[in-house]
């Protein structure tokens, strides 16, 4: 089945020069047809700066909580203008009460956001906003790092719990939290180049092949937590955040690249 990002990236190819006023309804109507979404709904919360400081690394995340009786069981980050407008499709082994996600991001120019969460009672809850930037058209922009060097550490990761309050990561008052299980997030910081298949090598002056982070597998505790589809929209060597349950004691990431490499790596608290 070919990848989310993949296959609206091809239908709003084709939309012609339309798409600049119409981006996301193309995109809605590419994902959705015509189910329903509730726009600017007060249980999403899209978290974004009002310009990035940089294009090729630019923050962004999103805070849901779901509507009285229902759960949320899946989370779409929509960057408008960029060649693969769905950037992360996160879906949900266990539907939860609350969800929070942040990643690094890579953006082709000024764009639209928008956020959209799903419901287990099949609502689509949608919130948006604007993003300016410097116009780098970081999606196409020269890779920071050499890309033959870039294969050597290919699907490394780094594993961090982070605790409920952003304090410094070691701080007495982190250790006891952790201690405490009293845990609010799993950071995983990759390794990958994340080639977008528009960027081209500046010697060979030829294009670099497309190599993505095609999916994020997370297990907590020995059960499944979440699944994430990536695309050319995340960042060279990305970082994501995600909320986890309080009492989360372990974590187990499985990394599957677009060239069907795959990669492992596990944490847990000091006390278990």
């Amino acid at each position: 089945m070919k990848p989310l990002y993949l296959a609206v990236s091809a239908l709003l190819l084709g939309s012609g020069p339309a798409l600049a006023q119409s981006a996301w309804d193309d995109i809605r109507d590419a994902l959705y047809g015509d189910d329903p979404v509730v726009s600017q709904s007060a249980h999403v919360a899209l978290d974004a700066p009002y310009r990035a400081t940089d294009d090729a690394r630019t923050v962004l995340g999103g805070h849901i909580i779901a509507p009285p009786g229902q759960m949320i069981t899946g989370v779409t980050l929509v960057i408008d203008e960029n060649p693969a407008p769905v950037a992360a499709d996160f879906t949900l082994a266990e539907p939860q009460a609350e969800f929070a996600f942040s990643l690094t991001a890579r953006i082709n120019g000024q764009t639209p956001l928008h956020l959209v969460a799903l419901t287990d009672a099949g609502e689509r809850h949608v919130a948006e906003g604007y993003l300016k930037t410097s116009g780098q058209g970081a999606c196409a922009a020269p890779p920071g790092t050499d890309p033959t060097g870039a294969l050597a550490t290919l699907g490394d990761m780094e594993l961090a719990f982070l605790p409920a309050l952003d304090v410094p990561s070691k701080s007495v008052n982190t250790r006891i939290a952790a201690l405490a299980g009293k845990v609010g997030a799993l950071d995983v910081d990759i390794s990958h180049p994340s080639h977008s298949g528009l960027q081209m090598d500046q010697i060979t002056l030829l294009y670099i092949p497309l190599r993505v982070v095609g999916e994020v597998d997370v297990a907590l505790d020995n059960a499944p937590y979440l699944s994430m589809t990536g695309s050319i929209s995340l960042s060279e060597n990305p970082r994501l955040r995600v909320s986890v349950p309080e009492g989360t004691s372990m974590a187990e990431v499985t990394l599957h690249d677009s060239d069907g490499k795959v990669t492992r790596a596990h944490t847990s608290l000091a006390a278990y």
